[in-house]
This record gives C-alpha cells, sequence and structure tokens, in this order.
C-alpha cells in the first residue's frame, strides 16, 4: 500500500476530466476504508453490547414485571 498521495494530486493547469479522475480515485479509497472501519466498528460495538445486554435485560426485566406474573410463570 502507497502511502505517496502525490500521484493522487491534481496539477494546477489541469482540466476538469483529470479532477475528475482525482476525484474517483479518492472516493475509492474512501469506500475502500470505510468498509475496514465498518467492520472494525461493528466487532467493537458486539463485543462490548453482548455482556452489557446479558446483564441489563434481566435487570430490566426484573424491574418492569410484578412479582405475581413471575410467580405465576414460575409455577407454570
Amino acid at each position: 500500500m502507497t502511502t505517496d498521495h502525490t500521484q493522487y494530486a491534481p496539477s494546477p493547469n489541469s482540466d476538469m476530466q483529470s479532477c475528475q479522475f482525482w476525484s474517483a480515485h479518492v472516493d475509492a479509497l474512501d469506500r475502500h476504508l470505510a468498509t475496514d472501519k465498518w467492520a472494525l466498528a461493528a466487532v467493537s460495538v458486539v463485543l462490548i453490547a453482548c455482556p452489557i445486554a446479558r446483564m441489563v435485560t434481566p435487570a430490566l426485566l426484573h424491574s418492569l414485571v410484578p412479582d405475581v406474573v413471575r410467580t405465576v410463570l414460575h409455577l407454570v
């Protein structure tokens, strides 16, 4: 992977077609990098959210469901 971005820089006397070429290359690079970033973000969110959801969901259900309903459901 090259880090030299000068090949994508338009020259000062370039016409509109070369600017569109430059823009298309930058957009392609952004789309490529965005996928990696989205995947990393999604994995991070899942790794953080799963343990939190496993702790919060039972506590939330315990606070919302009345004791009578829990007793009846336990008997069934």
